[in-house]
C-alpha cells in the first residue's frame, strides 16, 4: 500500500506535489497564509476499499464539516487509475489525524514550508 502512496500525485488549486518532494508553489501558499503546515486528507473509500462515488461525496462532505473551516482548498490524489477528491486541511496534522481516522483513513499527507510531503499513518 505505501508504494500506491507513493506514486501518487496530491493536488490542490492548481499545484501539485508526491511524497518525499518539496512545492515551491504550496511553500508559498503556506506561507501567504501564515502555516505552519497543512495536510491533504478524504473521506474515499476507507481503508482503501472502493466505495460507490455519491457515498465518497457524502463522506467527505461531512468530513468538510466536521473540519469546522479549516479547509484550504479542494484537492484530489491520483495514480494507476486509481483517484479520490481529497481535502487540503490547515493546522496540526496530528489533528487531522484524528480526523483521518474518524473517517476510516489509512494516512493523510503532510506538507509544510521548505519540507518534503511526507505520509502520516493514522493507525496504531
Amino acid at each position: 500500500m505505501r508504494a500506491a502512496y507513493l506514486r501518487s500525485d496530491y493536488e490542490a488549486g492548481g499545484i501539485s506535489v508526491r511524497i518525499g518532494a518539496r512545492s515551491p508553489h504550496f511553500d508559498a501558499l503556506l506561507r501567504r497564509h501564515r502555516l505552519r503546515s497543512a495536510a491533504f486528507v478524504t473521506a474515499w473509500n476507507p481503508f482503501s476499499r472502493r466505495k460507490p462515488e455519491g457515498w465518497n461525496d457524502r463522506m467527505l462532505a461531512r468530513m468538510r464539516d466536521a473540519a469546522r473551516g479549516r479547509v484550504l482548498a479542494e484537492g484530489i490524489g491520483r495514480a494507476d487509475g486509481w483517484w479520490e477528491r481529497h481535502l487540503l486541511v490547515r493546522g496540526d496534522p496530528r489533528k487531522i489525524a484524528v480526523l483521518a481516522r474518524r473517517f476510516r483513513q489509512n494516512a493523510i499527507v503532510v506538507i509544510a514550508p521548505g519540507r518534503a510531503a511526507a505520509l502520516w499513518w493514522t493507525g496504531p
